[in-house]
């Protein structure tokens, strides 16, 4: 069932129908783009930024901006993006789920709403679950970013060089995996300086494998520690004050949840 017949299917008939009005206007786009030579192709997109800057909606840049993203993975990786494609990027432009099986090209389909958010000069995010996905899928669409002119990083978790990090968060796209963004993230919440961030803000991602990113990783928290403002010695001297404490009377003992939780008594004491 195609990702239309599905979505007609759930009662999403409306919101579709405009898709495929939006649709009709890309493919309006299509026989001027194929007009355009490969430096055409970038200035067009440069156009389309300069918009973008003066403050014209990215939804009113949105048939133009597919139509150039299709014709760069035509001209570049002989990708041309199906219909159903286009409204895939539409769905996920808008912050919505596009439900898509193996095979249907979701890969293709998530650099049309990449393409058309970085139009913003803010950075686009696409998360996926390993290193190894983060890093194909980078190399792989590559052309068709650099066709329009953009430059994309891609994020690894054995690269710890900040430098680095930044240099690729700086990029339009930048591809990488859940961990990485989060523990960046935690990681510029615990600088002490400006210049020690490495992410430049949140403006808009693009969340591969949407269930197992956003379920089950979800169920391991992201923990990072920081250097202790205590000194240690007063481990050692807790440690001696406890040969002291009895158990029932100054402290407590939760065998299940394997925890100690001191009584009044034994705070007094």
């Amino acid at each position: 069932m195609s990702l239309i017949d599905r979505a007609l299917r759930m009662g999403e008939g409306k919101k579709f129908k405009k898709f495929e009005k939006q649709v009709a206007l890309v493919n309006a786009f299509e026989a001027e783009m194929k007009l355009l030579d490969d430096d055409e192709l970038k200035t067009e997109f440069a156009e389309l930024r300069q918009r973008a800057d003066d403050g014209e909606p990215l939804d009113d840049l949105l048939a133009h901006s597919f139509a150039l993203t299709r014709e760069a993975g035509r001209r570049t990786m002989g990708m041309r993006h199906f219909d159903v494609q286009l409204i895939g990027g539409m769905v996920l432009h808008h912050g919505d789920i596009a439900e898509m099986k193996t095979g249907e090209g979701k890969t293709l389909t998530a650099t049309l709403p990449v393409v058309l958010n970085s139009l913003a000069g803010k950075g686009v995010h696409l998360v996926t679950v390993n290193d190894y996905l983060a890093k194909r899928d980078a190399e792989w669409m590559t052309p068709i970013y650099e066709a329009l002119g953009l430059e994309v990083g891609i994020l690894q978790s054995d690269n710890y060089d900040w430098a680095y990090k930044r240099a690729q968060y700086e990029c339009d796209i930048t591809y990488g995996t859940n961990n990485e963004f989060g523990f960046d993230y935690l990681r510029d919440n615990m600088a002490w300086a400006s210049t020690d961030l490495v992410q430049r803000g949140h403006n808009f991602a693009v969340v591969d494998e949407v269930d197992s990113i956003l379920i089950d990783e979800a169920r391991t928290p992201l923990i990072i520690s920081g250097p202790s403002d205590q000194p240690t010695k007063w481990y050692t001297e807790f440690a001696k004050l406890v040969d002291r404490l009895q158990r029932d009377v100054d402290y407590e003992v939760d065998e299940k949840k394997r925890t100690i939780g001191a009584l009044e008594s034994g705070i007094e004491r």
